[in-house]
């Protein structure tokens, strides 16, 4: 069950609103006016969140390639892949 509360809650205990994001990896969900505001989570969330929708695009482009023919052959990948890496690394 998600956590709900009112803008006026963060402005008045934030203390307890840094606590709770901090200690659970999800968000409280901030009202204004009594409709959907903010969702309020610690970095390491957000970053964890972040993460998680960046491999989901990688996952995502990697199955349109595929779809389309546009694979490469393992060793050609390792091969690109090294070479890469060692640019990067010099």
């Amino acid at each position: 069950m998600p956590t709900i509360k009112p803008s006026a809650y963060l402005r008045n205990n934030y203390n307890e609103v840094s606590e709770f994001c901090n200690s659970r990896s999800e968000p409280m969900f901030i009202t204004k006016n009594g409709h959907g505001d903010l969702a309020v989570m610690s970095i390491d969330t957000y970053e964890k969140f972040c993460g998680r929708y960046e491999l989901y695009h990688l996952l995502d482009e990697a199955l349109e390639a595929e779809n389309a023919g546009k694979h490469m052959d393992y060793r050609d990948f390792m091969t690109e892949f090294r070479k890469e890496f060692r640019k990067e690394m010099s």
